[in-house]
């Protein structure tokens, strides 16, 4: 019998081969349609597996959340996979044991999950007709019509709020909660779950959030694998299918952008631990910013390639201040975070902070040799194909391009526009964007 898994293993096997990719450029067409009801299409028909791969994607990640209720997001979309309720078409009710069953004899898979910007339902497949058919409709019975049921929900809060017991002894999470709220202030991007806010939540709030934002006309669906446009169009409609018909798509209230930092920020912690947390970073940019491709490859040179990074050089291989740090950046629909982290010896810690300010204020002031932006070019897009020679992988880059309207021929341009960038539009775009002078500076460990 023909698995996913055994599906999946061919397809890592078979490499960029499978999926008919060339090792130049990703020859992908996606088509693009708009339904009836307003919901976005993304389609990547490709027959080289039996599988069709389907994420369907929602503005309502916790930059939705009320600030009282933080952790909504989170909490609804785990609570979507515990139960539906009686379908509209005479089918029972199921649980979550049920609902289980009920996909292994299928022999797919289905996944809801939530982050900053979405919440997002994953689908996974195989192409023949009648388990394709018989998939996508348990799928639309999750999407539109969960029970949230109060009991389990008590249980699941429980469980949650042990688990933020457990995790506010750590000095990770203390670190990154302390970092988030002074880079992000009282903008949404900065909440997170608390005891507080989990025991405001219960499954009327979830409830009232689904009607709210999980409606057709602000669907974005991404769909890759064997399947025609026809036949997608049908899964999509399927998918929806449950969820209460609107009469029109008034716009999300706008949410503030992230403001820039006006001032340093430095936090010192105190905590007994071998290691001290650290965290150095400011607001960075949105997806769609035109920086993003000089921004990719000089942070690969600054932080983000490894062991060839600037900071792993002088701040590991030189000094032996840190095993490991790294730089990043991580835009979404507003401005994501940068931020350069590592761990080290708590009376190591100011020195380490020193010495990766300093790296960084350099690149910024300097930008990276043309031997560095070299090296980061021949591996970054040499391993570009890799990116693709998946459905798995296939999708996710379908949906970025979807979530946050990139151009359609966005992965067809990739290897141009990241060998067209220059050492100086990497020198341009990081001082347009970072302000190492004013960033935030998070120190947990030591006295």
């Amino acid at each position: 019998m023909i698995t996913l898994k055994k599906l999946a293993l061919r397809a890592v096997f078979a490499g960029t081969a499978a999926l008919g990719l060339g090792t130049a450029q990703a020859a992908l067409p996606i088509q693009h349609w708009t339904l009836a009801n307003g919901a976005k299409i993304y389609l990547v028909a490709t027959n080289a597996l039996p599988i069709v791969d389907v994420q369907v994607d929602f503005d309502a990640g916790s930059r939705r959340d009320p600030a009282p209720q933080a952790g909504l997001a989170s909490t609804t979309s785990a609570m979507v996979e515990k139960g539906v309720r009686a379908g509209k078409n005479g089918e029972p009710a199921l649980d979550q044991n049920a609902l289980g069953e009920a996909w292994a004899d299928l022999g797919a898979s289905f996944d809801v999950s939530a982050g900053t910007d979405r919440m997002s339902y994953s689908l996974r497949t195989l192409s023949d007709p009648a388990l394709l058919g018989n998939a996508v409709a348990l799928a639309s019975r999750e999407i539109g019509e969960p029970s949230f049921p109060d009991d389990v929900w008590l249980r699941e809060r429980e469980r949650i709020n042990a688990s933020i017991k457990e995790a506010n002894t750590k000095p990770a999470t203390i670190a990154g909660r302390a970092f988030a709220q002074a880079v992000y202030g009282v903008h949404p991007y900065g909440q997170e779950v608390t005891e507080e806010t989990l025991a405001r939540i219960d499954t009327a709030a979830m409830r009232q959030r689904y009607q709210q934002l999980i409606v057709p006309c602000r669907a974005k669906l991404s769909i890759v694998g064997a399947v025609t446009r026809a036949e997608a169009e049908s899964v999509a409609t399927t998918l929806l299918s449950r969820l209460p018909a609107t009469d029109s798509c008034a716009p999300l209230p706008a949410i503030a952008p992230v403001p820039a930092l006006a001032a340093p920020k430095d936090e010192r912690i105190p905590f007994d631990s071998a290691q001290a947390h650290v965290f150095i970073g400011q607001p960075g940019y949105p997806r769609k910013d035109p920086d993003h491709f000089a921004l990719t490859l000089g942070n690969y040179v600054l932080g983000g390639g490894g062991f060839v990074s600037r900071l792993t050089n002088e701040v590991r291989e030189k000094r032996g201040l840190t095993y490991s740090i790294y730089s990043g950046f991580a835009p979404g629909l507003d401005a994501g975070a940068f931020r350069v982290g590592f761990q080290t010896r708590p009376d190591q810690a100011e020195e380490a902070v020193k010495m990766s300010r300093e790296v960084l204020a350099k690149f910024v002031a300097e930008g990276p040799t043309e031997s560095e932006l070299k090296a980061a070019k021949d591996n970054l897009i040499g391993g570009f194909p890799l990116l693709l020679d998946s459905n798995r992988k296939l999708i996710g880059n379908v949906a970025n391009i979807a979530w946050h309207d990139l151009p359609l021929d966005y992965l067809d341009t990739w290897t141009t526009r990241m060998n067209a960038v220059t050492a100086a539009d990497i020198k341009a775009a990081f001082a347009r964007k970072l302000q190492p002078q004013r960033m935030v500076t998070v120190v947990v460990g030591g006295k």
